[in-house]
């Protein structure tokens, strides 16, 4: 069987013939052979990470977006809302809702589930609260204002009995 095709070019015709009777087949792929999608780290369903380990993914997320001024205070024996606190600076509103989006992304590919987030429209100041670590974004002189590693990076005052 021939088929013919016919192709304008400027006005004139070009006719090009091809025989269809002889077309070579493909060999099938060999059914032995699996194909496997491999992701680079994929969470585990149902299972969260331990403290330790948020802290690093949001410490390396933040050094990746190029926050400026982080600072981490444990806050184990403190209090009891969480084990940590990350405090950092973005450049301006732009760049701290950028770190907060980006945070947040990194945190549910790695299976922490149930983050709370307040100040996302305004970006002056975000809380990203993880649950074990609490996670303040800043626009520099709110950070200044506010001055929260003073408040909790001090000593728990000792109880005289």
């Amino acid at each position: 069987m021939v088929t013919r095709y016919v192709r304008r070019d400027r006005g004139s015709k070009v006719i090009r013939s091809r025989d269809t009777s002889e077309r070579k087949s493909k060999p099938l792929p060999n059914p032995s052979r699996k194909a496997v999608a491999h992701k680079a780290s994929q969470p585990i369903p149902g299972a969260r990470p331990a403290p330790a380990e948020i802290l690093k993914i949001i410490l390396t997320r933040l050094d990746d977006e190029k926050a400026s001024d982080t600072a981490k205070i444990d806050l184990k024996g403190k209090t009891t809302i969480a084990d940590y606190m990350v405090v950092t600076c973005g450049r301006s509103n732009r760049h701290v809702g950028a770190i907060a989006d980006h945070l947040l992304k990194a945190l549910d590919e790695r299976g922490v589930s149930g983050v709370r987030v307040e100040g996302l429209p305004h970006c002056d100041w975000v809380l990203i609260d993880a649950s074990d670590v609490i996670v303040h974004v800043f626009r520099p002189e709110v950070r200044e204002f506010y001055n929260l590693e003073k408040m909790w990076a001090r000593p728990r005052p000792i109880a005289k009995s």
